[in-house]
């Protein structure tokens, strides 16, 4: 049974709410990786409510329990994918060019989800080029090439060892050649020290602003830093994204490996404790193997 089946089990406790219901239900949550603090607050608050409003069915009480999931998730910002959308223009500009900076540690998956991003955008219409920034791991260099050559979508590369930064300015070449008009860009994977990390971003920050005419940020949504985190690797995860989300500010995250084996936890702690939505999640290895995050089924699927 996963996670979701379990908790709709729990709230199968018939017609009287036994005295231990919400410490039980804090710790199956705990279990399943939604962390202690997020845990009890939510807790707390679907038992303030069932004495508010006097509810002691199961059914009402569940029904409750998935509108604070719901209000909790939509916490964080309701509109991350906000500006990747279809664009049916012939000719790009500077305005047009947007770019995705993956972020996140070695064997999480940046690769291959950068390989997904771009399928997935060059079948709404975009002309994505990916651009092969992990230069301190020759393999993610050749993988990404070799996605490329699969989707038929251009990669600019260097060589191991060279500057990312230097990468991202040749991919918005690239772009303003008419190339693209979405840049989904491969960064290293080291566990950087935090001076280290926003240095490097502020590099790629200054490129973008010189070549794109407008500094990247929230403001325009021209450029967006999505953070890629391993489902399966719970609270861990949690603590990859407190760190990069210091140092370099987020704008989401996307899960991988999120199937049936993950918990799920790390969706509402995510929203709950960093207030970072989760942007997409991927399922499996082929390239339509990811989606856009649906708060609303998420926390439906706790439903009775």
């Amino acid at each position: 049974m996963n996670f979701a089946g379990k908790v709709k089990s729990f709230f199968s406790f018939g017609h009287s709410l036994p005295e231990t219901f919400f410490d039980d239900l804090a710790d199956l949550l705990v279990e399943g990786d939604f962390g202690a603090a997020p845990a009890m607050k939510l807790v707390e608050r679907l038992e303030l409510a069932a004495k508010k409003e006097k509810i002691h069915e199961e059914t009402h009480l569940m029904e409750q329990f998935v509108q604070l999931l719901k209000d909790e998730l939509l916490s964080a910002d309701p509109d991350a994918q906000a500006g990747y959308t279809s664009n049916s223009q012939k000719e790009t500009s500077k305005s047009d060019i947007k770019v995705i900076l993956l972020l996140g540690v070695n064997g999480v998956g940046k690769t291959t989800t950068a390989a997904k991003l771009a399928s997935r955008y060059f079948s709404m219409g975009k002309k994505p080029i990916l651009a092969a920034a992990d230069t301190f791991r020759a393999g993610a260099i050749n993988q990404l090439k070799i996605h490329g050559e699969k989707l038929k979508i251009r990669v600019v590369a260097h060589q191991q060892g060279g500057d990312p930064a230097a990468v991202v300015y040749d991919a918005v070449e690239a772009a303003l050649a008419g190339g693209g008009d979405l840049i989904i860009t491969d960064t290293a994977g080291r566990m950087h020290t935090k001076t280290a990390l926003v240095e490097e971003l502020k590099k790629i920050d200054r490129v973008l602003e010189n070549k794109l005419g407008e500094k990247p940020g929230a403001d325009n949504n021209r450029c967006i830093k999505w953070l890629v985190l391993d489902a399966t690797t719970g609270r861990n995860a949690l603590a990859q994204a407190e760190i990069f989300h210091e140092a370099v500010a987020l704008d989401g995250v996307i899960l991988t490996k999120y199937d049936s084996s993950a918990k799920g936890g790390i969706v509402f702690s995510l929203a709950s404790e960093l207030k970072l939505p989760t942007v997409f999640v991927c399922d499996g290895e082929r390239y339509d193997n990811i989606k856009l995050f649906d708060k609303a089924v998420f926390a439906g699927e706790f439903a009775l």
